[in-house]
């Protein structure tokens, strides 16, 4: 499986990061490690939520659309961050 998943810094709330994994309990704990250059300042994290897709090319395209404008407005319309 492969899964879009949305992290919230338990420091910064307003701090949010949208990710794709084929592992997410490892990739969780690399966030909080400080082992993603993109998210060490602002951890620790917390998982908010996920997407398992068994079609990789489909969570590719979820993804991207969650890191877009629409996409920012779909996140906090339907799971409020």
């Amino acid at each position: 499986m492969h899964y879009v998943y949305i992290l919230e810094s338990v420091r910064e709330p307003s701090e949010k990061y949208v990710g794709l994994t084929d592992d997410l309990r490892a990739r969780l704990k690399d966030h909080n490690a400080g082992r993603s250059p993109h998210t060490a300042k602002h951890r620790p994290w917390n998982l908010v939520c996920y997407h398992a897709f068994a079609d990789e090319r489909r969570a590719v395209a979820f993804e991207r659309y969650l890191k877009t404008g629409s996409g920012h407005e779909f996140r906090r319309r339907h799971f409020g961050v």
